[in-house]
């Protein structure tokens, strides 16, 4: 098991796929792990149901104060806008790369994997994601393939909604060692 018991989840400020996050979020807190929002900005992030606004959460720290070290594990949920535009902000592309590197657990559904392709992490690694990314994962040097929830070492992969509870297990069984 971890030392830590938070679990960092990594957002940009809005096009959060609101079950994306608040699904696994709820899982890590059943499992007895702290969930910690992080985001390039403080305040606060704007979920959305497919292309609806939906809820917002508020932002527990930025990511440019955030520390691998203080979290046993990463999720990063997607959406379209929200990995978009995190792979555009040099802090959360440095911290995802700090952390996969780090071997602890980095959990990424649906569109989420365009921040792990920005970080440079894909290479040799068998992953699966929603399938427009296909072509990006497999020329970031990753193995793309079209199955529920993937895990290859360090990184667990789902595809969309439709995968969290395979998802949210995998993540629960990665971070319980």
């Amino acid at each position: 098991m971890a030392d830590s018991k938070k679990i960092a989840f990594l957002t940009a400020g809005e096009g959060i796929e609101r079950v994306e996050l608040t699904e696994p979020w709820k899982a890590v807190q059943d499992a007895g792990f702290e969930p910690v929002l992080l985001s390039p900005e403080s305040g606060e992030v704007q979920t959305f149901d497919h292309l609806d606004k939906s809820t917002t959460q508020k932002v527990d720290e930025q990511v440019k104060d955030a520390s691998v070290d203080d979290f046993a594990a990463l999720v990063l949920p997607g959406g379209v806008a929200n990995p978009d535009a995190l792979r555009t902000d040099k802090d959360a592309v440095f911290f995802v790369k700090t952390f996969v590197d780090s071997g602890k657990p980095v959990a990424a559904i649906c569109h989420a994997p365009w921040t792990l392709i920005e970080a440079d992490v894909l290479r040799d690694k068998r992953l699966t994601s929603w399938p427009s990314l296909q072509t990006d994962i497999r020329n970031a040097g990753g193995d793309w393939v079209d199955e529920q929830v993937v895990v290859d070492g360090n990184l667990i992969t789902s595809r969309k909604p439709d995968d969290l509870q395979a998802f949210d297990e995998a993540l629960v069984k990665a971070v319980e060692g």
